[in-house]
């Protein structure tokens, strides 16, 4: 975060010196007059992109995603800044070549937000065309080896809730056995688990906690057909739930939820990014959250060709609008997956039922 500060500063005091723009860092002023002027540098537009633009169509881990691909992948790597318009596939190739060598996902990530600047700066007149497509491609953190690593793991259900059914984290706390019809294979999204913290003297936290709401949007009042293996999943878990309600006897809290602590009391919102990124962590996997892992199940739907309306429905998107404004790059995108989710683990769709 020091480095960001420090570039923006620089920035200001670079552009102040410049009577052909203000300053940076300053609205939509900078953004159209600049458009009169092609000159503008290759860096300087990624990062008033990713701050004034990028920024205001994503979710707070996204952002937070993209500016650590951009001021600690990116950025650091480019040893040479050049005009926005004389950018290359030759320059982009060389760039991302030295960026991959980082961590075995910066090559993908970087070149993902490399092409959704790119055709912003396209749509704004900024450049003619994209050059990223051309560019070589890198390949994805592979959900297998993820699932693989999670199988004996404790959360190993919740993560398999998120990339085959695209719940979000807190649709997943506020789940409860009740919830998931055995015989017909789906499960009714009705409530989420959020953070509700105890306050002390208006802002002091004295207690951290959570509860029950309502879905995020009305859309997201839900009924969505589960794979059978994540079924088999669910009944393992209640078997264990069972198991620690008749060792607990009185001392366990029974909630019904599905994924709990076990003593029956619901665990903190924050626990299961935390699982991911231990997980990840132990095994050498690129790191990924909760939010992640939904964007990867939006992403392969949609190169799988499934109508935008079923995913906005699925996801329980406000409206097909949301999804679209979230995915729409993505519709774009020439290369194709090759296998849904690796060719492997999931036996059946998932859909919406009725």
């Amino acid at each position: 975060m020091e480095q960001k500060e420090i570039e923006k500063k620089d920035m200001e005091v670079k552009e102040t010196k410049n009577d052909k723009r203000v300053v940076f860092f300053n609205g939509t002023s900078w953004y159209h007059r600049t458009k009169k002027n092609t000159d503008v540098m290759f860096g300087e537009f990624l990062r008033y992109w990713l701050e004034h633009i990028y920024s205001l169509r994503i979710e707070t881990t996204t952002k937070m995603i993209g500016a650590y691909t951009l001021y600690n992948l990116l950025l650091p790597n480019m040893e040479a800044d050049i005009k926005l318009k004389y950018v290359t596939v030759e320059y982009l190739d060389a760039l991302l070549e030295r960026t991959s060598k980082i961590c075995v996902s910066a090559g993908n990530k970087g070149r993902e937000l490399l092409s959704l600047a790119m055709k912003d700066a396209v749509f704004d007149g900024f450049i003619k065309y994209n050059p990223v497509p051309e560019t070589k491609p890198y390949p994805r953190p592979k959900i297998k080896v993820l699932l693989h690593a999670a199988y004996m793991n404790p959360w190993y259900l919740e993560m398999l809730l998120v990339p085959f059914c695209g719940l979000r984290k807190g649709e997943i706390m506020g789940l409860k056995i009740s919830d998931f019809d055995f015989e017909k294979r789906t499960v009714r999204i009705s409530r989420q688990l959020v953070a509700n913290p105890k306050l002390k003297n208006g802002y002091h936290i004295e207690e951290y906690g959570v509860t029950e709401r309502d879905p995020k949007t009305e859309n997201s009042f839900r009924i969505l057909r589960v794979p059978k293996a994540v079924m088999e999943e669910v009944e393992r878990r209640g078997q264990k739930i069972e198991t620690e309600k008749t060792w607990r006897k009185d001392f366990y809290e029974d909630h019904d939820y599905v994924c709990c602590r076990p003593d029956g009391k619901p665990r903190s919102t924050s626990a299961f990014n935390l699982a991911l990124t231990k997980l990840c962590e132990r095994n050498g996997l690129s790191k990924i959250t909760v939010h992640g892992l939904r964007h990867m199940f939006a992403t392969i739907l949609i190169e799988r060709g499934v109508p935008l309306v079923k995913i906005s429905g699925l996801l329980g998107h406000s409206s097909i609008h949301t999804t679209y404004e979230y995915y729409c790059e993505v519709m774009d995108e020439k290369d194709k997956i090759i296998a849904f989710m690796n060719d492997t683990f999931v036996p059946e769709r998932t859909g919406t039922e009725g």
